[in-house]
């Protein structure tokens, strides 16, 4: 009894700092209802990056990865995410999972087809098509899994991807993929871009250096910058300039307007040192800029003279992934972060991948058999703890 009566006291002092833990949260959340910088997600802006307003309100989002916006409207916007697929057709005001029981694990690759009907989507658990309101999965070689980047060409059949660090094409609407052009034995392609002019020009960062193909990836050239200096990070065609592309390397941003060739920098480099640019837009004057890096959101009004870090929002202590223009709309883009590295997200789709094509299915299905079992002994250990401890009160 002696027990039983200082447990008593102890949770009736518990229960006295409630009513006041509850006044400290509604105050905290009076000042602020939520933190940006507590979760990363997907962010969105109608005037070129000058203001944002949060895309995905009430999901709470641990890693945003890449957005692709429909090109015929809008408002209809793809999101793929470290535990998935998303989709919005109101402007990320509401969102739908898609096809869970088929995309699960990281999607960093996800765009729309010509149309804006058909979508196609790399995800950990494989390469996926959206036509006729319906998901479904399509023949892709094992090194295109996970994906980096999905494009697609000038013709409405053509579609690039690059995965890990090799080159793959589709003819066929993207039904199936297949490897293209020389394999780098000895660097990686890690960024590629499509121009879609005629003939459309692939530009590729291979080796930190830019190179291009105009004949779907069969035959490359070299090309500047990159052959000197720091390696080159990003490569980025413009949604509204044709023939424009733009290249990032050491924190600074290059253009050329005649389809690769020439280059030159564009302002200044970004303030803060070792900055490493995911994305890449511009209005047409190339006089407003931005772009997201590992170290955030930046914006330049007058060329990337000088360069501010966009707060209003947005998560700034966390990395800026991929940034979406709007097709339709110059002033529209979509930005994404998230709060663990992207880097760290890669490499565990990558070591989830490796884990699952090591494993057959005998050894798979055993490995589960046998957790299984492991949580029911212990749910019924735990069970056996519980009926003793309460037996041996009633028995005092």
């Amino acid at each position: 009894m002696t027990d039983a009566g200082g447990y008593l006291k102890q949770l009736a002092s518990v229960c006295r700092l409630v009513p006041l833990l509850l006044i400290v949260a509604v105050t905290a959340g009076s000042v602020r209802a939520h933190d940006a910088s507590s979760y990363g997600g997907v962010f969105h802006s109608r005037n070129l990056g000058g203001t944002w307003l949060r895309a995905d309100v009430g999901l709470f989002l641990n890693a945003a990865l890449v957005v692709a916006v429909d090109p015929q409207n809008g408002s209809h916007v793809l999101a793929g995410t470290d535990l998935g697929l998303l989709g919005s057709r109101n402007g990320g005001l509401t969102w739908t999972h898609q096809a869970p029981d088929l995309i699960f694990g990281a999607v960093f690759a996800v765009t729309f087809l010509g149309d804006g009907e058909r979508a196609i989507c790399a995800a950990q658990s494989g390469i996926f098509r959206f036509e006729a309101s319906q998901w479904k999965p399509v023949l892709a070689p094992e090194a295109a899994i996970p994906a980096k980047t999905l494009a697609p060409g000038t013709s409405a059949d053509r579609i690039y991807l690059l995965g890990r660090d090799r080159l793959f094409t589709s003819g066929d609407g993207g039904r199936s993929f297949v490897e293209v052009g020389r394999r780098w034995e000895t660097s990686a392609i890690t960024a590629l871009a499509i121009v879609r002019s005629k003939p459309e020009i692939i530009v590729a960062v291979v080796g930190g250096q830019i190179a291009t193909s105009e004949d779907s990836g069969q035959h490359w050239q070299p090309g500047e910058p990159g052959k000197d200096g720091p390696p080159v990070d990003n490569v980025a065609a413009d949604v509204h300039v044709p023939k424009r592309v733009w290249v990032a390397r050491a924190g600074r941003i290059y253009v050329s307007d005649e389809l690769g060739s020439p280059w030159r920098a564009v302002g200044r480099a970004l303030p803060e040192s070792a900055t490493t640019i995911r994305g890449i837009a511009a209005n047409a004057e190339a006089t407003t800029l931005v772009v997201t890096t590992n170290r955030g959101l930046y914006r330049s009004e007058n060329g990337g003279e000088s360069w501010m870090l966009k707060e209003d929002n947005l998560p700034i202590h966390l990395e800026a992934g991929a940034l979406a223009q709007d097709p339709s709309d110059a002033g529209a883009l979509y930005a994404v972060y998230s709060l663990t590295p992207y880097s760290e997200v890669w490499r565990t789709a990558i070591d989830a991948r490796n884990l699952l094509r090591r494993s057959d299915p005998i050894s798979l299905a055993g490995r589960i058999g046998f957790s299984v079992l492991v949580i029911l002994l212990g749910a019924l250990f735990a069970r056996f703890l519980v009926r003793s401890r309460f037996a041996g009160s009633s028995g005092s």
